[in-house]
């Protein structure tokens, strides 16, 4: 069971003490890529998303889709703490009756635009979706949240590709850049490489709230213009010394011991 302490303090260490509850408790989950973006999604959250927490449909909404969807327990934390997803719903992540898996379920979560976790499919979809809202003439926003690993796929420039010819300037990629993807291919400037294919590149640290909300205010974007990409600099596992970087910590589920570890450097942050 989660620390009801714990999940009603929406700190930064207490977001990343929940991720690591969840997973400890349902034994699914990734600390590590959830810790490196969660920071992302609660500025987005926070300051930048239109929502309606009564109507997930709601024609007036913006859209965010985790195209890096095994970072799912770092959305689903961000969304109870706004009251989008319930207590209930919380304490069965992972669980035979519950609706949280370890990626996002379009069908039955609410509050989810795109059933992701295959890298490379979340984006088009958002591409899509941005194109589908200007059709029709919607202003609504798209953001979609990306790993820096995922950026080798192919489909990701391909559809990078269409949206700069497009020139939906409705979208907004998000890139989480903690370095997962240099561990085959070191040689890789991406914000040059989005650069080159036609993108509004900004770069931010991806764990400073402050400079997150300074970032999202100054995006000046329209229906039709040149789509823009925030890449964030980060730290896969940010908050814990042991779990921080590339190593076992991947996929791995804390004990207790490691959870007391985990709790007393995260009542740090």
């Amino acid at each position: 069971m989660i620390d009801q302490n714990s999940a009603s303090n929406s700190s930064p260490g207490a977001l990343r003490l929940r991720i690591a509850q969840l997973v400890r408790d349902s034994g699914e989950g990734h600390i590590p890529s959830s810790f490196s973006i969660v920071d992302i999604i609660d500025a987005l959250y926070r300051n930048v998303l239109t929502f309606d927490k009564q109507d997930p449909d709601s024609a007036e909404r913006d859209y965010f889709i985790l195209s890096k969807g095994h970072g799912a327990a770092a959305l689903y934390v961000v969304l109870a703490k706004n009251g989008l997803l319930s207590e209930n719903e919380m304490n069965l992540y992972g669980k035979k009756h519950g609706v949280l898996g370890g990626h996002p379920d379009v069908t039955r979560v609410p509050f989810i635009e795109a059933s992701t976790g295959s890298l490379g499919h979340g984006f088009p979809t958002s591409v899509g979706t941005a194109l589908g809202l200007r059709i029709q003439n919607l202003d609504n926003k798209v953001f979609a949240l990306l790993g820096d690993g995922e950026c080798h796929e192919g489909t990701i420039w391909e559809a990078a590709n269409i949206a700069a010819n497009l020139k939906l300037g409705n979208l907004i990629a998000i890139v989480d850049w903690n370095g997962s993807a240099a561990q085959l291919m070191p040689l890789d400037d991406l914000p040059a490489k989005w650069r080159a294919f036609g993108w509004h590149v900004i770069e931010a640290n991806g764990h400073d709230p402050d400079e997150l909300d300074s970032t999202f205010d100054k995006l000046e974007l329209q229906m039709v213009g040149s789509p823009t990409v925030v890449i964030c600099h980060t730290i896969k596992g940010k908050g814990v010394s042991f779990v921080e970087g590339h190593g076992p910590w991947h996929h791995k589920v804390p004990n207790e011991s490691e959870m007391m570890q985990i709790k007393t450097e995260l009542e740090l942050l």
